[in-house]
């Protein structure tokens, strides 16, 4: 097991502390939820924001891949398979190697993802989103002719609100997905890990992108920043999404952020509950 501690960059300081919108944010406003759910009961411990909106997943989407890979069988266990980079897909110089599923999900490595949903197919692929019940379920495909298969869940069809995030992580735990016993254990196992305040222990995966214009361009100013998953305490286990969608330029992807942010907070968030 691998536990990891980031440094909380000085910009994620009070980025949540000031939204108590409930509502739906004009197009112009950062979209701003943090949830946090009992993983028995489903009680809503924390809930602020706006929360209902859906977003596209981005590599939020690596834990339900991660769990389709292994009760397909074309994942087997924390390392293997071990896949070689091929210079068909593209990508900056850090994704350029060999990577089994601990570094895919720790690395966030998009053409790993794909490779997974190309082996699933068209046809497998979609009957999981759709029995998973995970967001919108379009794995149609999106602006640009964008593959739905291997696409779908980065900036195109398929969308998913903080909600709907903790809804399914919560049935993941809670083992009432249609997915073996192995597949979970095995997704449990593979997703990182992070030391909180007061004995937490949180995992989780982090997701970065952008909304699109009404073109379907990619805007620069509204970036996408998730961070969902679970955490746990001498037998107590809950879930949780962030989600931010800022108003503004980033020259760094704000899920890191996000993440950094969670992990400060949630441990006073629940505190007295």
């Amino acid at each position: 097991m691998i536990l990891e501690r980031r440094g909380l960059p000085a910009a994620a300081m009070g980025i949540f502390a000031a939204s108590t919108a409930t509502g739906p944010a004009s197009a112009a406003d950062p979209i701003r939820c943090t949830v946090v759910l009992d993983a028995e009961s489903g009680e809503a411990l924390h809930r602020q924001g706006t929360c209902d909106e859906r977003i596209y997943p981005m590599s939020t989407f690596k834990l339900p891949l991660a769990m389709m890979g292994y009760d397909a069988g074309i994942l087997t266990d924390e390392t293997t398979p071990r896949w070689d980079y091929q210079a068909k897909f593209g990508g900056p110089a850090r994704v350029k190697k060999a990577f089994d599923p601990t570094g895919w999900e720790r690395e966030s490595i998009v053409w790993y993802s794909q490779e997974i949903t190309r082996r699933l197919g068209e046809d497998r692929f979609g009957d999981y989103v759709k029995t998973f019940a995970y967001g919108n379920a379009d794995v149609s495909g999106g602006p640009g002719k964008l593959d739905g298969l291997t696409e779908s869940w980065l900036m195109s069809s398929l969308k998913i609100s903080p909600d709907e995030q903790v809804d399914f992580l919560r049935r993941f735990l809670k083992r009432e997905l249609p997915i073996s016993d192995h597949a979970v254990a095995m997704t449990q196992a593979i997703t990182p890990r992070f030391e909180a305040a007061d004995g937490w222990v949180i995992h989780g995966k982090t997701g970065s992108g952008r909304m699109r214009d009404a073109n379907g361009k990619p805007r620069s100013d509204r970036p996408i920043g998730w961070f969902v998953g679970w955490a746990e305490r001498e037998g107590r286990e809950l879930v949780f999404a962030r989600l931010l969608v800022d108003a503004k330029p980033h020259d760094e992807p704000i899920s890191f952020v996000v993440r950094d942010s969670l992990i400060e907070d949630l441990p006073g968030l629940v505190a007295d509950r």
